[in-house]
C-alpha cells in the first residue's frame, strides 16, 4: 500500500508582522512504503482505527464548527467555506483526528503513574515513530514525514493536553535534535542520524543551557578547541537542565546537538553531534524531585577531553548562532502549543466538574464566580490558540528572523496556561488538589513553560527589542 502526503501550504500574501517570509505555497507529494511511517490518511486509518467503527471515523474527521455555540447541520455553517486556521488543510485535520484518538488510546491512561514514578515512557515513545511524528518536519528521504509548524502545533497541542511531560521528551527529541539536524546538518550527517532518529531507534536532545548559563546562552563556558591537524575537536565542560539526557536515569541518551565555543568572540559557537559513547562524554546527575514534568528525564551532562571527529560539526565552525535563534523559534511554537492543550483540557475538566458537581442544591456553574472561573478559562484559552495557530500558519521553518511572535506567542500562552490551570483546581476545590483529576499535575506542569526555552523576562526584552528596531506602526 501506498499513502501520498500532500501538504500545500498557501501563501501569506498579508501578514501582520514583517518578520515572517510570505512563503510560496509548497505541494510536496511523497510516496510512502507501507514498511516505513505511515504519516497520512489512508494508511493511519488503515492501522491505527482498523477496527474503530465506521461513524466514529466520521466523527473524528469531521471539520470542527466555527464557534461551539454554532449547531453543527444549522445553514450557516453548512454553507460556510471559511480558511480552519487551526486545521488549515484536510491533511491537518486528519493528522489532529489520528493524534487525538492516539493520545486517548494510548498516553492518557499511562500518563498519572509515570509521572508519579518519574521514568519515560520509551515503549510508548517508539509508537510515535510507527506513527511518523518523530520526524514530523523531516524530508522523506530522510525518514520524515515532510510536515510544517502547523503540524508541529498541532500535535504538541494534542500530546500535551494529556501528558505534558511526556510531550517535552517528545518536542527535545523532534525539534531541539530531529529538526535543528535536518535545517543545519549536511547531506551525509542527515542520512547517517535521521532515519534512526524518526523511526525511534534512537532518542536525542540538544545541549545548550549550563549550569552558569541559562539565559544568558553567549555566555556558556563548554569549549571546543580544533585539533592541530584539523581532523578533530576537543569537548570540555558541562550542559545542564537537559530533557531526554538520561532515559534510564544510570547512562546518557542516544545522541545531542550540543552548542561549544570555539572562538573568542560572543557569537563565536559551533554545535556537534555527539553520540552515546563517546569517550569523555557521560552522565553528571539526573535531576530528581521536579515540582513538574516528571515523566521527562532531565539531566546534566558532561564533557572531560572528549574528541569528536570534525564530521560531526553541524553547520559552519562560529556559525551555531544563526542556527540557534532560528530553532528557537520552532520551539516557541511548540512550547506555546504545549501550553494551548493543558490549558483546554484543563477547562473541558473545570467545565464538566461544574456541571455534574451540585452545591446548596444546584450545580457549580449557576454561580458566578464559579462562571467567571470557567467564561475566563475558555476565551484565553481561546486567545492564546488562535494567536499560536496565526504564527504556525505563517513560519516558515528554514527562515529565521521570526523571534518576535515566537517570542509573543510563548509568552502569551505560558501565562495562560498556567493561570487556566490555577483556576481549574480552584473550580474542583479540594478534588482539584489530588492527581486523580489531573488538573494538579497539569498545574504544576505548567510552571516550566514559564522557564524553559526562554524566561518570560528574556521574551519581555526580546519583544521590545524588535519591536523598537522593526515595529513603529503595527498593521
Amino acid at each position: 500500500m501506498q499513502a501520498f502526503v500532500n501538504f500545500g501550504r498557501r501563501a501569506a500574501t498579508s501578514l501582520v508582522h514583517p518578520p515572517f517570509k510570505a512563503a510560496a505555497a509548497i505541494n510536496r507529494t511523497a510516496a510512502l512504503s507501507d514498511s516505513t511511517s505511515y504519516a497520512t490518511t489512508a494508511l493511519l486509518r488503515r492501522r491505527l482505527f482498523l477496527s474503530t467503527p465506521t461513524h466514529t471515523l466520521t466523527t473524528l474527521f469531521q471539520p470542527r464548527r466555527p464557534f461551539s455555540s454554532e449547531p453543527a447541520g444549522s445553514s450557516s455553517y453548512s454553507t460556510m467555506t471559511a480558511f480552519d486556521p487551526f486545521n488549515p488543510t484536510e491533511e491537518h485535520s486528519q493528522l489532529r483526528g489520528m493524534i487525538r484518538a492516539f493520545v486517548e488510546k494510548e498516553v492518557d491512561p499511562q500518563a498519572l503513574a509515570f509521572n508519579r514514578r518519574e521514568e519515560f515512557n520509551l515503549t510508548l515513545f517508539r509508537k510515535l515513530g510507527e506513527l511518523g511524528l518523530l520526524g514530523l518536519t523531516v524530508s522523506v528521504e530522510y525518514g520524515g514525514s515532510g510536515m510544517d509548524a502547523a503540524a508541529v502545533a498541532i500535535v504538541h497541542e494534542e500530546i500535551s493536553a494529556a501528558d505534558p511531560a511526556f510531550c517535552l521528551a517528545y518536542l527535545a527529541h523532534s525539534l531541539l535534535f530531529v529538526n535543528n539536524l535536518a535545517q543545519n546538518g549536511t547531506s551525509a550527517q542527515k542520512l547517517k542520524y535521521l532515519p534512526k532518529a524518526c523511526s525511534g531507534e534512537v532518542v536525542g536532545g540538544m545541549c545548550m543551557s549550563e549550569p552558569g548559563a541559562g539565559t544568558d546562552v553567549l555566555g556558556m563556558n563548554t569549549t571546543a578547541v580544533k585539533s592541530q591537524d584539523g581532523s578533530f575537536y576537543t569537548l570540555n565542560g558541562a550542559k545542564m537542565w537537559i530533557t531526554n539526557g538520561t532515559l534510564d536515569g544510570e547512562t546518557t541518551g542516544d545522541v545531542y546537538l550540543v552548542y561549544a565555543r570555539t572562538g573568542k568572540g560572543p557569537k563565536d559557537l559551533s554545535m556537534f553531534v555527539v553520540e552515546k559513547g563517546t569517550e569523555g562524554f557521560g552522565l553528571g546527575q539526573k535531576l530528581e524531585d521536579k515540582l513538574g514534568m516528571r515523566a521527562s528525564m532531565t539531566a546534566e551532562l558532561v564533557f572531560d577531553e572528549c574528541r569528536i571527529p570534525v564530521e560531526n560539526l553541524v553547520g559552519k565552525e562560529h556559525g551555531a548562532a544563526i542556527c540557534m535563534m532560528r530553532n528557537l523559534e520552532i520551539e516557541r511554537v511548540g512550547l506555546a502549543a504545549m501550553s494551548v492543550g493543558l490549558a483546554r483540557r484543563c477547562v473541558e475538566v473545570m467545565n464538566r466538574y461544574a456541571k455534574e458537581r451540585k452545591a446548596f442544591g444546584q450545580s457549580l456553574n449557576e454561580f458566578g464566580q464559579v462562571q467567571k472561573h470557567v467564561a475566563e478559562s475558555y476565551a484565553e484559552y481561546m486567545a492564546g490558540r488562535t494567536y499560536l495557530y496565526f504564527v504556525a500558519n505563517h513560519l516558515d521553518l528554514a527562515s529565521s528572523g521570526n523571534g518576535l511572535d515566537a517570542d509573543g506567542v510563548k509568552l502569551y500562552c505560558a501565562k495562560m496556561g498556567k493561570e487556566v490551570a490555577d483556576r481549574a483546581i480552584q473550580v474542583l476545590g479540594g478534588y482539584g488538589y489530588v492527581g486523580e483529576y489531573q488538573v494538579e499535575r497539569l498545574w504544576r506542569d505548567a510552571k516550566l513553560l514559564e522557564i524553559g526555552g526562554g524566561t518570560s523576562e528574556a521574551h519581555h526584552k526580546n519583544m521590545v527589542r524588535d519591536l523598537k528596531r522593526h515595529h513603529e506602526r503595527l498593521l
